[in-house]
């Protein structure tokens, strides 16, 4: 039940921790959350706490990421509470991530996230135009998003990310520059800009079954796309990541760690974890979590040990996802395997095809392949 302290330096993990409340559920969002009241928070926190707890033999983390749902829809001094108890075992990680609803953080909810250490904040605010974040079913509007990156600044934060959303149904070539200008304007040093998707099972995918709106077309999304990349380049925002921008110095360790295949602990309801060389899942149920931490037993829905070729591939499909591409070298002191033999085919094809570019030291997309990653990825998905 208790896992041993990582060996390594490189094996260090991140940690993860889901908050799975939210005040109202939007629309687009497939992640798993349920509404606050439905629940007793301070129940959820005790078992959070205690599968932390868990890991209290692992010397460091390298990052600390809390997301959800909503981490602060939580009761402040809750959420206080969970940043303590992280803390207490990892005083100084590289990096500590609270996400927050702009329509939540406040004055007394920011200064308590920077009293207790917290060094970046990262804001949902998807749109900065009402009819969409209307049409999102997100609940702050465009001046709460505003005052809440002008409160993080004020308060001491110089390292905030704010999270778009484009492709939105209603939305034009000049409304998604309009926003990417609004979001450049605020002084952020991270935007990441991800295309709406529609998820299974959201309100808003069965609207769009239903035909109540007319999606935007791949042309259009194409262009959103592009323009994203081009017009933050030009205020300083370098792309790391297929859909992540940062100023120098300012790219998300947390999520880096991801790409890199690192390890990481997730803790949780739905909360994924990569630890010792076992990819794990916890329950995707408040109720039925609760119920197994208390019991003493896992949370675990799912645990799988990927063998070496899941884990070359998976590796590939992570690295290829950033801006720098796949470090030949590194990765065969990883794996043991020249990436180039192992991935001959796929690679070959994408490089005539213009979708990949191979140097000496490294493998990357193109600019062109951006658009159309995923299709690429999953070429590299597989041995």
């Amino acid at each position: 039940m208790n896992p041993s302290p990582a060996s390594l330096p490189d094996e260090t993990p991140g940690l993860y921790l889901h908050v799975p409340f939210c005040h109202e559920k939007c629309r687009y969002c497939g992640f798993y959350s349920e509404r606050l009241r439905s629940h007793d928070p301070s129940s959820l926190v005790a078992a959070l706490l205690a599968e932390l707890d868990r890991y209290r033999d692992v010397r460091s983390v390298r990052t600390v990421y809390i997301g959800g749902g909503s981490p602060t829809s939580l009761p402040p001094e809750l959420l206080a509470e969970i940043i303590t108890a992280i803390k207490a075992r990892w005083p100084a990680p590289e990096e500590f991530t609270v996400e927050c609803n702009p329509g939540q953080t406040d004055e007394r909810v920011v200064s308590m996230l920077r009293h207790h250490g917290v060094d970046r904040l990262s804001l949902g605010v998807q749109s900065f135009h009402a009819k969409e974040l209307a049409f999102l079913g997100r609940r702050h509007s465009v001046e709460r998003a505003i005052e809440s990156v002008r409160v993080a600044q004020r308060l001491g934060f110089d390292h905030v990310s704010i999270d778009l959303v484009f492709a939105i149904p209603g939305s034009t070539l000049v409304s998604w520059r309009r926003c990417l200008q609004s979001a450049a304007a605020l002084g952020v040093q991270h935007i990441s800009a991800y295309s709406l998707s529609y998820e299974p099972g959201t309100p808003l995918e069965v609207a769009r079954r239903a035909g109540q709106f007319r999606t935007i077309d791949e042309e259009t999304d194409r262009a959103m796309y592009e323009m994203a990349i081009d017009f933050l380049g030009s205020a300083g925002f370098a792309q790391y990541e297929i859909s992540n921008f940062a100023q120098s110095g300012y790219a998300c360790l947390h999520n880096q760690g991801y790409w890199q295949n690192r390890p990481y602990i997730g803790i949780g309801p739905a909360a994924g974890s990569y630890w010792q060389g076992r990819r794990t899942v916890n329950f995707a149920d408040i109720r039925q979590y609760i119920q197994r931490i208390e019991a003493g037993s896992d949370a675990y829905e799912l645990s799988a040990h990927p063998d070496r070729n899941e884990r070359l591939c998976e590796t590939a499909v992570l690295n290829l996802r950033t801006r720098e591409g796949v470090d030949l070298a590194a990765f065969e002191r990883c794996t043991g395997v020249d990436f180039r033999r192992a991935f001959e085919v796929p690679l070959r094809r994408h490089n005539r095809g213009g979708l990949i570019e191979i140097s000496d030291d490294r493998v990357r997309l193109t600019r062109n392949a951006l658009a159309v990653a995923d299709s690429v990825l999953c070429d590299f998905s597989c041995l």
